[in-house]
């Protein structure tokens, strides 16, 4: 286990340009960002074939586009959640959101962004987020923040 410094969020976004600009804006604000291209660059995808093990969760908050390679946000959301994972705070996006998605959203807590979407609007769900998270809580060094040579 690691004492928490600053909120730990993993981005899964395939377009380059956002990604490394949602790295900036919320590294500048303080939190520990991990990116990824895709669900299946993450080191925790090839190990998940099991439950988490885990008490604690690998990260605080979780943000996933919906139309990737590999595998979708809803599926990659859905997975983590079947196998125990424990992130509370997740959020997906979307240029194109069909009713069905929409719903499992809604069913599983996750918050909703509409692309292109409102910096504003995003940054105001991360701080509500960053409030209700205990600085004082611990996460597992199991995540992402180990190396990882397919991080970008």
């Amino acid at each position: 286990m690691e004492v928490r410094l600053n909120p730990r969020v993993l981005i899964f976004e395939d377009n380059d340009i956002l990604r490394t600009t949602l790295k900036s804006i919320l590294e500048n604000l303080g939190y520990e960002v991990h990116l990824f291209s895709s669900p299946g660059m993450c080191p925790l995808y090839y190990s998940s074939n099991q439950d988490c093990l885990h008490d604690d969760s690998c990260s605080d908050i979780i943000i996933s586009d919906i139309h990737m390679p590999f595998e979708n946000g809803i599926d990659c959301i859905k997975n983590r959640l079947k196998r125990g994972c424990k992130i509370r705070f997740r959020a997906l996006m979307s240029a194109d959101w069909n009713d069905k998605d929409l719903r499992y959203a809604d069913k599983t807590g996750c918050k909703v962004f509409y692309k292109p979407f409102d910096v504003k609007e995003l940054l105001t769900w991360l701080d509500t987020c960053r409030r209700i998270i205990n600085q004082n809580s611990t996460i597992s060094n199991h995540s992402a923040a180990s190396a990882n040579p397919f991080q970008l």
